[in-house]
């Protein structure tokens, strides 16, 4: 149906279904020490940023946010000082985004994101965004992937070369992209 992703829901119905989400699966542990990942693939991502946009501040129980091929929602006006702040607040807090050149991917011949809506762009926005307040060590390996590691390895942006133009999008879970950013 329209609702089975986050991008129709929020669009349809705004940001208060992912604060709501959350906070019911905090209730369903009784303890006072819980630590929350806010993480997904794809249109996933969408419920993270949903998420951020509804936070003044992003919560200290938040440890980990990761972006597996999933920040299409990033905006700095939105979400910049916020992850700012909640990445110099507490050195348990940690930033994964793991993208491929996904702009020039091709399907069926042709191109299907833009330069800048993709999840390169995207994280190309974020990367210049972070570095304007956090210093980044950066190298690629022989195998086209770039790694923009800052904060002692807490932020992370792992970055796919895509030569062949080939579409990656599932490449990075099967990979185990998603147990990385858990480890990380």
């Amino acid at each position: 149906t329209e609702m089975e992703s986050w991008p129709a829901l929020r669009k349809k119905h705004g940001d208060t279904a992912s604060p709501n989400v959350v906070e019911r699966i905090k209730k369903s542990f009784p303890t006072n020490q819980l630590e929350v990942v806010l993480t997904g693939h794809s249109g996933g991502g969408s419920f993270t940023f949903g998420y951020l946009n509804t936070q003044q501040r992003i919560p200290d129980d938040v440890v980990r946010i990761a972006l597996l091929d999933s920040n299409y929602a990033y905006e700095a006006t939105n979400h910049l000082a916020k992850l700012a702040t909640w990445l110099n607040s507490s050195p348990r807090h940690t930033l994964c985004v793991f993208a491929y050149h996904d702009s020039i991917a091709l399907l069926d011949g042709k191109t299907f994101v833009s330069e800048k809506g993709g999840t390169w762009g995207r994280s190309q926005a974020m990367l210049t965004d972070l570095s304007a307040q956090l210093s980044f060590t950066r190298r690629t390996n022989t195998a086209g992937l770039q790694s923009h590691i800052a904060l002692e390895g807490r932020l992370q942006f792992l970055l796919k070369e895509n030569p062949e133009r080939k579409i990656l999008h599932t490449v990075q879970v099967e990979r185990n992209g998603f147990i990385h950013a858990i480890l990380l």
